[in-house]
């Protein structure tokens, strides 16, 4: 069984920042596709961010267009380890945080999830 742990999360005031990281308990994980998702209260999970190894020292990366400029998603593949560094924060990026995983790109459909984190952000 594949287990997605997080961490990082936590009560931060509007501008501030967060840095969230999940771990991956299969190396494996290395060539999937790892991101983010949140699910703020009475809404819908939705995508945040994505990355996927494509070799040598290239990675697919994907945001939804809310955190661009402002999130950063990167990975250690020998820390089977995905980081969400997240800049400027506002309260509409007050949610649950979820790590996912996959063979293929995420979606809300995808395999394998992370228990959650909570970010809240204070105006």
């Amino acid at each position: 069984q594949v287990q997605l742990v997080e961490s990082g999360g936590g009560l931060v005031q509007a501008g501030g920042s967060l840095r969230l990281s999940c771990t991956a308990s299969r190396r494996t994980f290395s060539r999937w596709y790892m991101g983010w998702f949140r699910q703020a209260p009475g809404k819908e999970r939705e995508f945040v961010a994505q990355i996927s190894w494509i070799g040598d020292r290239s990675y697919y990366v994907d945001y939804v267009d809310s955190v661009k400029g402002r999130f950063t998603i990167s990975r250690d593949n020998a820390k089977n380890t995905v980081y969400l560094q997240m800049n400027s924060l506002k309260p509409e990026d007050t949610a649950v945080y979820y790590c996912a995983a996959d063979s293929s790109v995420l979606t809300t459909d995808s395999h394998y999830w992370g228990q959650g984190t909570q970010v809240t952000v204070s105006s």
